[in-house]
This record gives structure tokens, sequence and C-alpha cells, in this order.
């Protein structure tokens, strides 16, 4: 489908009971994050939208919900995968106490994903694959979400170019670690990530 997405879920719950019909969206908390996360910056909000218009923010945007035990976070920042990325990624763990975190990013251009989970506030696994270099960083144990992607390296196989589908690969993970379903899928309970509110804000 060609997703660009630079998205971060932090929650105490497994993600299919932290997400799901009758969320109440907490505006006041979205705020207090977005003005933590970036206290060096004139953050204002500029109203409300859905994850399906947030997925890939403008540079000076950022997209924050916030529901009872968990947070979402879309922020374009995400996506240069850097030391910067990844304090930001440690700081939006720490949002839910105790929680897990799973940070996706995904860029039909790059044709890359980056994949980080955190449990219980803590770096689990960091990974991050692009189509024509293969695997750029491995480090942790590997989520069994991931095991039938990585099969064909571990039997020896070349990982230039890279021999799954990075976007499947990155939206495996976002099922099994962001909402407990496809982000595109409607569940049988009517609920649809794509349709979460969200808070727009604009960065200064």
């Amino acid at each position: 489908m060609g997703w660009s997405v630079a998205l971060a879920c932090s929650r105490v719950d497994g993600a299919s009971q932290a997400f799901g019909p009758g969320l109440v969206p907490d505006p006041d908390r979205a705020v207090a994050l977005a003005r933590r996360l970036y206290p060096e910056h004139s953050v204002t909000e500029t109203g409300d939208t859905v994850l399906d218009f947030a997925l890939w923010p403008y540079e000076d945007e950022l997209f924050v919900g916030a529901y009872g035990d968990a947070v979402v976070v879309c922020d374009r920042r995400l996506f240069c995968v850097d030391d910067r990325a990844r304090r930001l990624a440690d700081e939006i763990a720490r949002a839910v106490p105790g929680g897990s975190c799973g940070v996706l990013v995904l860029h039909s251009v790059v044709s890359g994903c980056w994949f980080r989970w955190y449990s219980g506030d803590r770096a689990r696994r960091d990974v991050y694959v692009t189509a024509e270099d293969g695997v750029v960083v491995d480090l942790g144990e590997r989520l069994p979400a991931e095991a039938p992607f990585w099969k064909a390296i571990d039997d020896g196989a070349s990982d230039v170019p890279l021999p799954f589908d990075y976007e499947e690969y990155g939206m495996a993970l976002a099922r099994e670690h962001l909402f407990g379903r496809d982000i595109a899928e409607r569940g049988a309970d009517g609920f649809l990530p794509l349709e979460l509110p969200l808070r727009r804000f604009k960065l200064a």
C-alpha cells in the first residue's frame, strides 16, 4: 500500500485490551504530554483529528492521544532513527509508567521499517531494516511476530536485498504490539484504529 508512519503507542494493558470501543480521550493529558516531550518549544493546540490523518505529520506538527491507560503519539522526528528519535521514544515509553510501548516508523520512499519495543519502560528490541540495505540495526531478543520474516536469513540467505517485505513486517509488529489488530482493520467490536481521536499541536 505504501504506508508512511511515524507512530508510538504506550499502554498498560495488552494491545487488544488497551484499544477498543468506548475509549474516552483526555485532552488535558494530551496537552501535558506534548509539552513534556518538547519543553524547549512553544506548543500550540490546533484542533482535533483522527489517526488516519496523523500517521505522517508535517515537520512542525505533533499529534497526541491520551485515553485511560494508553497514549498514542505521531511525530515525524521519529523517522530520523537517530539518538534524538530514540530519546523521544524513551520519553513516550515513560508516559505510562510500568507499561509497554511500541514505536513503528515506515516510509515508502526510503522503503524501510524501524521498530522499537519497550517493556517495563526499558527498550528490549530495536530493529531497523530497509529493502536495499537489509538489516541495519538488530538489537535485543526478537519478538515472536518476527519469526516468519527472519527465517530465510536465519537459514543463510543474504539480507541484501532484504528477503522479506519491510511493510508487511512492520504491519505484523503493529498488529501484535500496538493495537492488537491491523491498523486499518475494523474488528467485530466496531473498533478501527485509524479512527482513534488525537489532538493536533504546532511546534515553534
